[in-house]
């Protein structure tokens, strides 16, 4: 019998996994999350939705950050989940210690980073350029004219969901559902900050 490609080499797992309901109904959780915390961040301020600041999308980009980041240092991927939560406390202990959320952000991020290169762990390399990148960007927004900043910050979050594709076509880092959940929250809430500004 001869040997064909097809018989030599077995087929590739296809990546994209999950079922059809079950993916999208992590993305609309993402995407009702992002919204509820443009709308919920701006009520708490003492404003409307459309008084949206560009303080909500760099906080969500650095919680977002901070998920990649705590996985790939600990290297178990529901570790992602976890920071999801606990990084929500950044912005409150900020406030109290009157102290500018991106700088709690940035020390958490470089302590993470510290913590993972001291353990050895390559996939912190990635993780921590990209935290660099996707808040660098939001955080200079923070001291643009409100508009313009709000409308930066926003794309940040919107471009970050390309970031959340990635990790979730390769099944790296983080689980499936976390990027899932990502991609509704940051184009979500992203493409509001965008659309508000203009």
């Amino acid at each position: 019998m001869t040997e064909t490609f097809e018989t030599a080499v077995p087929a590739r797992r296809s990546r994209w996994t999950g079922t059809w309901p079950t993916n999208t109904g992590w993305i609309a959780l993402g995407a009702l999350t992002g919204f509820s915390l443009l709308v919920g961040g701006t009520a708490i301020a003492g404003g409307t939705w459309q008084d949206a600041v560009a303080e909500d999308p760099t906080t969500a980009v650095g919680v977002a950050a901070l998920c990649y980041l705590a996985a790939a240092v600990t290297g178990v991927r529901w570790t992602a989940w976890l920071v999801a939560l606990l990084a929500s406390a950044i912005p409150v202990t900020s406030e109290l210690l009157d102290t500018p959320r991106w700088i709690a952000f940035v020390l958490v991020g470089l302590v993470l980073t510290g913590i993972g290169l001291a353990r050895g762990r390559s996939a912190t390399w990635p993780q921590a350029a990209a935290m660099a990148g996707f808040f660098g960007v939001a955080a200079v927004a923070l001291f643009l004219e409100p508009r313009v900043g709000l409308a930066l910050a926003g794309l940040a979050l919107a471009a970050h969901a390309a970031w959340d594709v990635v990790h979730y076509r390769r099944d790296v880092v983080v689980n499936r559902s976390l990027a899932l959940w990502c991609i509704g929250l940051d184009l979500t809430m992203g493409g509001i900050c965008v659309a508000l500004a203009l």
